[in-house]
């Protein structure tokens, strides 16, 4: 079983990427939350791997985080969905805000993923909501889900959009915990943003 690739990343698309490692090229199904955190493409990349095995074939599906695999693991046990359609649930919505959907049992949420349906997204909550407890621990408290609105706020404000915005913030808080001077966080976001 492969756990964990670390290669040059030879071509990259939002749902998966070519790494070579050693000469060896791996194609990796990835969601969309890891492929806007990629390096460019001939850069170092590193992934947490799931191997999926079926009769017909061998899959390979990469995570920047150890914490969007475990989701990825947790999604596949809920009945009625596979490796692709937990792929599409976690390109659709970020793990903080699937965790904190799962936890309050909102169906609503969950079926405005692309791909979720009423009953799948029911599944979801019935079979997961006590299991993504652990996940909700690992949360970043209140105050810093407030600062990180504002900050995303702040962004729109300046010209950037939403989704850009998002993740910005949301790789800043994957990186580690957050600043809590609003300040600090909007020049991270920013130095994200741009590149810099």
């Amino acid at each position: 079983m492969i756990g964990r690739l670390t290669g040059r990343l030879a071509t990259k698309a939002p749902d998966k990427i070519l790494l070579d490692v050693a000469g060896v090229g791996y194609l990796v199904h990835i969601p969309l939350s890891t492929f806007y955190e990629l390096p460019e493409v001939e850069k170092p990349a590193s992934l947490w791997i799931h191997t999926h095995v079926r009769e017909d074939a061998l899959s390979l599906f990469g995570f920047l985080t150890e914490r969007e695999r475990s989701l990825f693991l947790l999604l596949l046990g809920v009945a009625g969905i596979g490796p692709k359609v937990a792929l599409t649930v976690l390109s659709g919505i970020p793990p903080s805000e699937l965790v904190a959907a799962l936890r309050k049992q909102d169906v609503r949420r969950l079926v405005a993923v692309p791909g979720v349906g009423k009953k799948t997204a029911e599944r979801m909550v019935l079979e997961l909501t006590e299991k993504v407890a652990a996940f909700a621990e690992e949360a970043p408290p209140a105050t810093a889900a407030v600062a990180a609105e504002d900050v995303i706020s702040a962004l729109v404000n300046l010209g950037y959009r939403r989704a850009e915005a998002e993740r910005a913030v949301e790789g800043i808080a994957r990186a580690g915990a957050p600043p809590d001077d609003f300040g600090q966080f909007l020049k991270l976001a920013l130095k994200k943003l741009t590149g810099g």
